[in-house]
């Protein structure tokens, strides 16, 4: 396996595909993601050449990063895949001053538990939810 943060890399109709078919994407266009991915700090996971995963990271570079979109092709899931696409990110040279790390998860939390990440409930977080604009 290889992982690229080479975004010409990218298959984007697989990956929007797959996205757009998530619990947590499925309201995004084609252009939303392309927006997304252009403004992130991409991993691709690739085997013989070929996608099987992806996830970004978002932010400041400097001081904060989101990680976002981890996402396995399903014939590749169990496999450590992910775990190596987030690994990435955390090890990339262009967030290593990166302080504060966010993510959200509905059904992950023991996978990011192990890199420190921790719920947040201190009561300083604050998130705001609202109806894009296309």
């Amino acid at each position: 396996m290889e992982i690229s943060h080479d975004l010409t890399r990218l298959d984007f109709r697989a990956t929007s595909d797959l996205l757009r078919a998530s619990y947590w994407g499925g309201q995004r266009t084609d252009a939303i993601n392309r927006r997304a991915f252009e403004n992130s700090l991409c991993a691709i996971a690739l085997i013989d050449g070929r996608q099987v995963s992806f996830a970004r990271a978002s932010g400041d570079r400097a001081v904060f990063a989101r990680i976002s979109d981890v996402i396995v092709w399903p014939e590749h899931r169990g496999k450590g895949i992910g775990k190596a696409l987030v690994a990435s990110l955390l090890a990339h040279p262009d967030l290593s001053s990166v302080s504060t790390w966010m993510l959200n998860t509905s059904d992950a939390h023991e996978l990011y538990a192990r890199y420190g990440f921790r719920p947040t409930t201190d009561g300083n977080e604050m998130r705001l939810d609202r109806i894009a604009a296309g």
